[in-house]
């Protein structure tokens, strides 16, 4: 199994409504039109990953995805692609579709921003919450 883990804070604007994507950002400000952020100030951004869970991605490896805020948690499946890039010093997207650039972590989600359970998203829209998101690759691929 590989895990990695990545820590980021809430956001007064976070809306969590996106209908196809999902992102954790490094920059620590959160403009109301980034509806598909779920959390700012992370301490790792994708070409921060470890080349380990990279190559297993761009082996097209099941991605588990697992949001924890206070004591809520919730979780979505995507998938890598050999195409995948994982270049982006500022971010990582997670797609419902299968669009890829170089801001992509994994494509063919389960659930995009607005799927979030809301009482999470509730707890995400506050710049003191703490949150931990778990990048799980369970089986090589």
């Amino acid at each position: 199994m590989l895990r990695e883990v990545i820590h980021c804070r809430g956001h007064e604007n976070v809306k969590a409504t996106h209908r196809s994507t999902l992102e954790i950002t490094t920059e620590d400000f959160l403009t109301p039109r980034g509806d598909c952020i779920i959390c700012v100030s992370a301490d790792k951004a994708l070409r921060d990953l470890s080349e380990e869970l990279k190559n297993a991605l761009k082996r097209g490896a099941r991605l588990r995805v697992v949001i924890r805020a206070g004591n809520l948690s919730d979780e979505l499946t995507a998938y890598g692609s050999p195409e995948l890039k994982l270049e982006s010093p500022v971010s990582m997207v997670i797609r419902k579709s299968e669009y890829i650039d170089g801001r992509t972590l994994a494509i063919r989600a389960d659930k995009s921003a607005r799927d979030i359970k809301r009482e999470l998203v509730e707890l995400l829209r506050n710049p003191e919450t703490i949150v931990t998101v778990e990048l799980i690759i369970e089986e090589k691929a």
